[in-house]
């Protein structure tokens, strides 16, 4: 009998697996997001600005938009944390709150940029949308003439020379110090860094006083564009220097070694290892001092001045930029010179986004990461070194010709 039972419980539990073989598994949700979640933030949402609202209307006589801001943002961390404390701990809770903090700082980061970019494109719409804005200079146009007459090409022309004369100038710079603050540590390499990071926070006004001092008054140099490319050269050596010592550093140093157990210099080892190792951070750098340059105005104004018509030359004459420009343009009080104002400002962001994509595009790619007309290269020539073997080994077994007795007997 109890052998039996023991069968009996067997087969059940047999079956039982059997069964549960059968059923599909649950598929499992790892999103960190959850119903819960939306919930609480929609609660405690709707109860901040309700609460506030309340307040400023019926109890406290308040009227500031900014104090309504904070007090609800206030009271809204306060509701998510109580209603969050329900189903959660208090290191879950604190977690939570923190990442709707730093998520709240971020969307406020980026309202910020979208509403500058957007202001400033529809209070140069005006000005945007005749194309003699773009091929015209400003010679021969007053404050009250309409905006269909004049541009700022002798502006658009002076912040690409002086831009690209001051990128001729730091890269080379910038990336060689960059290289001996890394590979050649010592006491000099520190002093070195130490002067490079208290440059970053130079102001530009005292960069512009330094080249007009030196370049101007020292030199006898005049003012011209090439004088301010020095100016914004100043400002962009220390940007690119340090944002390229950080990156260079982040390369392993195993991939040294290796390039010094086969028997590779330094020099070698830097050219062909550890630079195109950092080469999206280059870029990255490269940018960063770009930026910083192609947006100063003081600088052009003492060491380059103001001008009304195009000079293509920046070794004579003033030469002006698209920021300086933009801060000429908009001390008018006439309507037409604000437009262009801000359509200048607009033409500015839009040529800083250009050559940040074409800096992405030329040194976006990862080391020996390869195009794609470079990888169909590469896929032609291996297809010529395949013919070509082929051939040989048909060559190779082709039987020995013989000139009177014809091929050789097998």
């Amino acid at each position: 009998m109890t052998t039996d039972l023991l069968r009996e419980g067997r087969k059940e539990t047999t079956t039982t697996f059997a069964d549960r073989d059968d059923i599909p598994e649950v598929r499992r949700n790892t999103s960190s997001v959850h119903t819960s979640d939306l919930l609480a933030l929609a609660g405690a949402a709707i109860g901040s600005l309700s609460f506030t609202a309340l307040l400023y209307v019926w109890i406290a006589p308040f009227d500031s938009l900014l104090g309504f801001v904070v007090l609800a943002y206030l009271l809204f961390l306060g509701l998510y944390a109580v209603l969050v404390s329900f189903d959660e701990g208090g290191v879950a809770v604190r977690d939570k709150v923190a990442a709707v903090v730093w998520q709240s700082l971020a969307v406020l980061l980026l309202a910020a940029l979208v509403m500058v970019v957007t202001y400033t494109l529809w209070r140069g719409r005006s000005a945007l949308v005749h194309l003699n804005f773009f091929t015209e200079d400003m010679s021969r146009t007053g404050p009250l003439q309409p905006l269909s007459e004049g541009g700022v090409a002798h502006a658009i022309v002076g912040t690409l020379e002086q831009i690209t004369i001051s990128l001729a100038i730091t890269v080379p710079l910038g990336l060689a110090c960059a290289v001996f603050l890394s590979e050649v540590p010592g006491r000099y390499a520190r002093f070195v860094r130490t002067i490079v990071e208290a440059m970053t926070a130079l102001p530009s006004i005292v960069a512009g006083l330094f080249i007009y001092a030196t370049v101007i008054l020292v030199l006898g140099v005049d003012k011209s564009g090439f004088a301010a490319a020095l100016a914004l050269g100043v400002m962009m050596l220390p940007i690119v220097i340090r944002a390229a010592d950080v990156v260079i550093r982040l390369v392993p140093g195993s991939l040294r070694e290796a390039s010094y157990a086969l028997g590779a210099s330094r020099l070698r080892t830097v050219w062909t290892v550890v630079l195109p190792t950092a080469r999206s951070g280059l870029t990255t750098a490269v940018i960063l001092g770009t930026a910083r340059g192609i947006g100063e105005t003081s600088p052009v104004l003492l060491t380059s001045g103001v001008n009304a018509g195009l000079n293509a030359d920046p070794l004579s004459g003033p030469q002006i930029s698209l920021p300086l420009a933009t801060f000429d343009l908009v001390r008018s009080p006439q309507p037409a010179y604000i437009a262009r104002g801000f359509g200048t400002a607009a033409l500015l962001m839009a040529l800083v986004l250009l050559l940040f994509v074409l800096a992405r595009v030329i040194g976006g790619r990862g080391p020996g990461e390869l195009t794609r007309n470079q990888r169909h290269r590469r896929v032609l020539a291996s297809r010529r070194d395949a013919e070509r073997m082929s051939g040989r080994a048909a060559l190779r077994s082709r039987p020995p010709f013989h000139a009177e007795s014809g091929p050789a007997p097998e």
